[in-house]
Order: structure tokens, then sequence, then C-alpha cells
């Protein structure tokens, strides 16, 4: 099948022209994975999404993909194995974008996530997870004294260190690696656009999905084809309703929250699990940013996981998770870290499937769950980002049997856009940032500085993002805004939300030139971006009385 450019208008154009076999709504990970999925089997395949592709959940995750220990822990040993087989599929197809995460369990001597009466249960458990699939990634879990687990963070409180665990993960920006799965779809054939919402969901004569009316933003258009698919998380209720004319209620949301402060405030040089004081759950310490040196810019925390009732278009973090979350801090570390401390904020949805029994959204599966409706629109939710690949293959077999074919599914070792030729180079090449990031993909990136010097310039002042990276956001990624730029082609807003701020405008003019913006259109991209910021800043001062989960 024909590559297509990752070009906006020329997409809007195809959805208009031309007929497909299945139509995806949704571009976060999944409908991202199920695109990709369909198109490599031979499938007319177009894809849509009503924001920009990950700007819900898949842009607002913890950056992990792992087999997830405590599934282990809770006896779901068929998550974790094809979770771990997943995170393996993905190493070995996007080598630039995934990469290896060891982590460290500390062992305290009291008040700690592992005492020592547990640890050797613990030490049962990380057997049983590198058993499990966990060796894949070429290391197993090892035991470490006091001094050792010390030196890999050493905030930590050195008086109660006994010992620790430290076993392999792996983690990946997720807004990077939704889009490149959605650049390999297109490389791939597949028509695939951003800023399209689903208005309307269109019918034959047997009351059976046919396709959807889009707007594009500059019109609204009709795409058809013989089977919809809905990829749409948290909003899948939504789209559910647009077929059913009911009210459905399938979902359980379930908020996310992250931070990010100044590496230094912690210094580890791994990701490091700690407890939450007064709750059964542990939170992640991951360094971010990685200098030559070895150190590291930022370390981001998290996360929550607590039932969200609101608009799920606008989760925030409130002043009960900053809490939460500080007072964990407090708790595990010798260093004093506050408000003033936090740089960046983040808060996304769990589109989690409600259960017959209640209890506290940390003990839901995670497992996903594929259904049709009596008009056969096939809806998608559940699941986790790790396991986004199995969860189209299995969407992608359920819209062929409608179709009435079979096709061997393709994705299990198609590398993605920037891995072909790709070689990691060390952390102190001049060149390992931005291979991290793009792949030989680089290249292009390069071309742009060497055609225009001011592109080499930071993109935001204090921040290692270059002009070059917001340009080819635009020409090659699909980057119609100052938002989509900063949150999501970078992730410069989530590492330091002030810097970007003060940079805004500047940017926006940099972005101008792309994309032919008015001063006033200019203006108006700034504002956008500052709302973005006063609303978090407001949420942040706001209480959620529905922070600590109290179901038993």
């Amino acid at each position: 099948m024909t590559g297509r450019a990752f070009e906006r208008s020329a997409m809007v154009e195809a959805l208009a022209n031309e007929e497909f076999d299945v139509l995806v709504i949704g571009g976060g990970i999944t409908g991202a994975g199920i695109a990709l999925d369909a198109t490599t089997r031979g499938l007319r395949t177009a894809l849509v999404e009503r924001g920009d592709f990950a700007s819900g959940t898949s842009s607002k995750s913890s950056k992990m993909v792992h087999g997830g220990l405590r599934y282990l822990q809770q006896g779901d040993l068929r998550l974790v194995y094809q979770a771990l087989c997943e995170r393996q599929r993905l190493l070995n197809n996007a080598p630039h974008l995934v990469t290896v995460l060891p982590f460290l369990i500390p062992v305290l001597t009291k008040d700690g996530p592992i005492s020592k009466k547990i640890a050797k249960a613990l030490r049962s458990a990380l057997w049983m997870y590198d058993i499990t699939g966990g060796l894949r990634i070429g290391k197993r879990h090892q035991h470490l004294n006091a001094e050792q687990s010390l030196a890999h963070c050493p905030t930590l409180p050195a008086e109660k260190l006994s010992s620790g665990f430290v076993y392999y993960d792996a983690g990946a920006d997720d807004a990077r690696l939704t889009l490149t799965v959605a650049r390999t779809a297109a490389a791939n054939g597949a028509v695939v656009a951003n800023h399209c919402e689903v208005v309307e969901l269109t019918k034959n004569a047997e009351g059976g999905a046919d396709g959807a009316v889009v707007d594009t933003g500059t019109g609204r258009t009709r795409v058809r084809a013989k089977v919809v698919v809905s990829a749409t998380g948290v909003w899948a209720d939504t789209i559910r309703q647009l077929d059913e004319a009911a009210d459905p209620d399938s979902l359980r949301p379930a908020k996310g929250v992250h931070i990010t402060v100044p590496w230094h405030l912690v210094r580890n040089e791994i990701a490091v699990i700690i407890s939450v004081p007064g709750d059964k759950r542990s939170m992640f310490l991951v360094p971010w940013g990685q200098l030559p040196d070895g150190t590291f810019e930022h370390c981001y925390i998290g996360t929550t996981d607590t039932d969200f009732v609101g608009d799920v278009d606008n989760p925030h973090t409130n002043d009960d998770d900053l809490d939460y979350m500080l007072k964990a801090l407090q708790h595990n570390l010798t260093s004093t870290i506050t408000r003033d401390d936090v740089t960046g904020v983040w808060a996304g949805l769990r589109p989690l499937v409600k259960q017959a029994s209640s209890g506290r959204t940390t003990d839901l599966s995670r497992r996903h769950t594929i259904t049709t409706g009596e008009s056969g629109l096939i809806t998608v939710t559940g699941g986790k980002l790790t396991t986004y690949r199995a969860m189209a293959e299995d969407t992608v077999d359920a819209a062929l049997g409608q179709i009435g074919r079979r096709r061997k599914c393709r994705t299990k070792k198609l590398r993605f856009v920037g891995a072909d030729g790709f070689k990691r180079v060390d952390i102190d090449h001049p060149d390992a940032r931005l291979a991290g990031r793009y792949g030989t993909e680089m290249a292009e990136l390069k071309a742009l500085i060497a055609l225009d010097a001011s592109l080499a310039e930071p993109m935001v002042p204090g921040l290692r993002y270059l002009r070059a990276e917001a340009v080819y956001g635009v020409r090659h990624e699909m980057a119609t805004s100052l938002i989509d730029v900063l949150t999501r082609r970078t992730r410069a807003h989530l590492e330091n939300r002030s810097a970007c701020l003060r940079g805004a405008a500047d940017l926006a003019r940099v972005l101008a030139a792309e994309l032919g913006w008015t001063n006033q259109q200019i203006a108006a991209q700034v504002d956008a971006y500052r709302q973005l910021c006063d609303d978090e800043l407001l949420a942040a001062n706001q209480p959620d009385s529905r922070h600590a989960e109290t179901a038993p």
C-alpha cells in the first residue's frame, strides 16, 4: 500500500474523496495502533482525532512500558505475561523511543514500602516477574546492600535503609510514541488527521454503521467506511451515545496525577519506588532528561489512582493531589520539596471498565474489552499503554470478522518511522538527545539547522529543545498550534511551565512563519496557552474531597 505524506490538508481531502474499509475514531495510542494494524493488513484505513494526537490520556501517563509488577502481586499473571511480551516488541520496533529503565525498591527498616519481614516475599515475586518475561530485556533483578541502594538515590533516609532490589522495565515519551505510531500508519497508507471531530455516525438502510460526519474545522465531511471503530478512551460512551441514542455508562475513569521537580532535589540515577503514608499505594520517582555528564534535568513523580467525577475534557491536578504527593516525598526523602519547587504537572484519566464489584480504582483490571453494538460499531476500552498493539490486533480481528475477511497481523515485528538504521549513541554524544526522540529522522532536523542557524537556538530559554523541533513539528508532525508544540511535540510544558510561558510569544512568532499566522492569531495562540497555564494554577489551589479513596 502506498505511503502518505503526514500532511493535514491532503489527509482531510482524502477523507472526503475516498472510501474506507475501516474508520478509526480516536488518535491516542490505541487508535493509532489500530490504524497501523489495519492498514498493514491491506485494509483501506482512516483515523480521525477530535483534538491533537495523544491529547488525552496517551500524553499524560507515567511514560512507562512495563509489565506491571503490582499486577503480578494481584495474581493477574496473564496480563503481566502479555505486557512483558509487548514491552520487548516495543524495544525491538522502536529502539529510538523505548529504553530500558531500572527501578529501585528500597527496603526500609520501618514505615517503608517493603520491610525486612516481607523482603523475602518480594524476592520471590521478582523472580516470578523475571521468569514471566522480564528476563527478555537481558537483565535480571538484583539484591543490593544499603550502601549500593543509597548510591542510586542519596536522598533516601540512610538510617532507615536496610537494602534494596533493582529490577528492569522500560520507559518512553508517551506522546512521541503515539505520534510515531500514527506516522508509521500513514507511511503504510492510512489516512490520518487530527482536529477532526465526529459529530454524527452515519448508517445504511439496514441500520449498520457505515461512516461518520466529521467537522474538520473548515467544514463538515462525510467519511464512508464498512466498519467504524471507537478507540476514544474515556470518551467511549460519548461515541456510543451517538450510535445508540441512549446514555451508556460503561466506564469508571480514574485520575492519575504527576508532578515535575528539579532533579537535584532527588538525585536519583534510576527510577525509585516509594511508599505513600497511610495508603496502600506506592509512587515512582523517575529521572528525566539525562545530561551529557550523566545527571538529569528533572524528576517526575507519580502517580495517583483515584475516582474521577467531572468534565473528562479537563482533569487537573488539585490541592489535595499536591498535598498527597508532597506528603509522600516528605515521608521518604531527606530533602525538602515544597509546592514552590514544582515546575510542571499533568493529570490524565484511565478509561477503566466498570466491574460488578466495587472497590478502589487501583484494583480494577487493566485488561481491555472489545464490544460490538447493534449497528456494528466496535468499541475498545480499558487496557494500558504497553499492551496497545495487542489491543489493536484484537480489534482489527473483530473488524475483519464484520467485513468477512481473514488477514494475518503484521505489526509484531514492524519497525516504526525513525527506527530503521538507528544506532544509539552514548549520552555525551552531541546527537544523543535528538537521536532518542527522532531516531534516523534526526537528519531532517539537522538539515533544517544547516539551512537556518537560528533554528539551533533554544525553543524555550532554559530548556534544551531547539527551535528546529518546533518547525519540524509543523512541517512533518501535523502540529497546528502553540499548545501542540509545547505539550506534545515536545514536553516543555510538562517540564517547566513558567519557562514556557515566558517564551510563548517568541515561539509563537517562529510558528507563525510556518503556519501563516497574523499578529492577531499570534496573540490568540499565546492567550490560549496562558489560559491553559492559568487553569492548571487555579486547579492547584482547589481542594477535592474525592481524592482519597475510602472504599474498602
